[in-house]
C-alpha cells in the first residue's frame, strides 16, 4: 500500500543546558514563555478591588501592570513577583500616563489580554447640594478616564483580535439612590459605555465585562470620596442620612474584595462570561428589585407607551 510516510523527531533539551540555536532563538522563546499566560492591565491598585485582583493575578503567576497615581503604595505587591510585575505610574486623567503605561506593557509583554478599569472616586451630596468642580473631576476620572484608557488599548486588542475589557462600575450603575446622584450618573454611564461596546467589538473576538459590586470593605466610602461642604436641610432626612449610614457602615460592609477579586477572574475565564457581573448579595437583592419596579411601570402604563405610535393601517 502506498502512501507518504512521515518521521517526526522529538529532541529533548535539558533545562540547564545552554540554548543552542544562537541568542535571537533564545530571546523568541524567553518572549513566548513570558507571553504564555494572560496579561493583566489593572487602574488604581493602591486601594480596593484594584489592590486585590493585582494580588490575586500576580499569585496565578500572571504578568500583571499594576498601576497607581503613587508607585510607592502598590510596591509591595511586587514582592516575590518580579518577574511578573510591572508597577508604573498612572493618572487615568493623563493622556501622556495613558500612553506611557501601554507603551511600557507592550515593551515588557508584548501584549494585554485583560483591561481593568478600576480607578474611580465617589461623591456624597444631594443633587442640588453638589459641587460642580467636585462631580467634573469625578466624571474626569470614572468616565473620561476610563474611556480614554480604553481606547488606548482597543487597537492592541483589535490587533490581537482578542481581549477581554473589565469596567468596574457599581450596583449605583443599575440603582439611584439619595446621597451618590452624580456618582450614579458617572456608573451609569459606565454601563451604557460598557454595553455599546460590547456589541461593536465582540465581532473582533474582543469581550466586555461590566463589574457591578454592592458594598464591599474598600476606601470608597472613606478616603476615596468626598462630600458637599455646604448642606440643605431639606435634605437631611434624604440625602444627609444615607450618606452618614454609608460612612458609619465603612470598614463593616458585607463584601470581601478577595473574594471579589477571585470572582473577577473566574467571569473573565469563563467559557461564556456574562455581559454584567453583580457582587454580593445586597447588590443581587437590589438588581432584582430594580427589574421588578421596571415591570410594574412598564405593565402599568402599557396602553399609553403603545399608543404613542402611529395608528396601524
Amino acid at each position: 500500500m502506498g502512501g507518504v510516510g512521515y518521521i517526526v523527531c522529538v529532541a529533548q533539551i535539558p533545562l540547564a543546558s545552554p540554548w543552542p540555536f544562537g541568542p535571537r532563538a533564545a530571546a523568541i522563546f524567553k518572549d513566548i514563555n513570558m507571553t504564555s499566560k494572560p496579561v493583566w492591565f489593572i487602574t488604581g491598585c493602591s486601594t480596593g478591588f484594584g489592590r486585590e485582583l493585582a494580588r490575586h493575578t500576580l499569585e496565578l503567576g500572571y504578568p500583571t501592570v499594576v498601576t497607581a497615581r503613587n508607585v510607592a503604595q502598590i510596591e509591595d505587591l511586587a514582592k516575590g513577583h518580579e518577574d511578573n510585575a510591572l508597577l508604573l505610574k498612572l493618572d487615568v486623567t493623563k493622556a501622556e500616563d495613558i500612553e506611557s503605561a501601554v507603551k511600557a506593557t507592550l515593551a515588557r509583554f508584548g501584549r494585554i489580554d485583560v483591561l481593568v478599569n478600576n480607578a474611580g472616586i465617589g461623591y456624597f451630596a444631594s443633587f442640588e447640594e453638589s459641587e460642580m468642580e467636585e462631580v467634573r473631576q469625578m466624571f474626569e476620572i470614572n468616565v473620561w478616564g476610563l474611556a480614554n484608557m480604553t481606547r488606548a488599548v482597543l487597537p492592541t486588542l483589535r490587533k490581537q483580535r482578542s481581549g477581554t475589557v473589565v469596567n468596574i462600575s457599581s450596583q449605583g450603575g443599575l440603582v439611584a439612590n439619595p446621597a451618590v446622584s452624580f456618582y450614579t450618573a458617572t456608573k451609569f454611564a459606565v454601563e451604557a459605555l460598557s454595553e455599546a461596546l460590547s456589541k461593536e467589538v465582540a465581532p473582533l473576538g474582543i469581550k466586555v465585562l461590566i463589574v457591578e459590586p454592592g458594598p464591599f470593605r474598600t476606601d470608597w466610602a472613606g478616603r476615596s470620596a468626598n462630600e458637599a461642604q455646604h448642606t440643605i436641610e431639606d435634605y437631611r432626612a434624604t440625602s444627609g442620612q444615607r450618606a452618614e449610614m454609608i460612612r458609619n457602615i465603612s470598614g463593616n460592609q458585607p463584601g470581601d474584595p478577595v473574594r471579589a477579586a477571585k470572582a473577577i477572574v473566574e467571569a473573565v475565564e469563563a467559557k461564556d462570561p456574562p455581559l454584567r457581573l453583580l457582587l454580593g448579595k445586597q447588590a443581587l437583592q437590589n438588581a432584582r428589585n430594580k427589574i421588578a419596579d421596571l415591570q410594574t411601570d412598564f405593565d402599568a402604563w402599557e396602553k399609553v407607551t403603545v399608543g404613542a405610535d402611529y395608528p396601524e393601517a
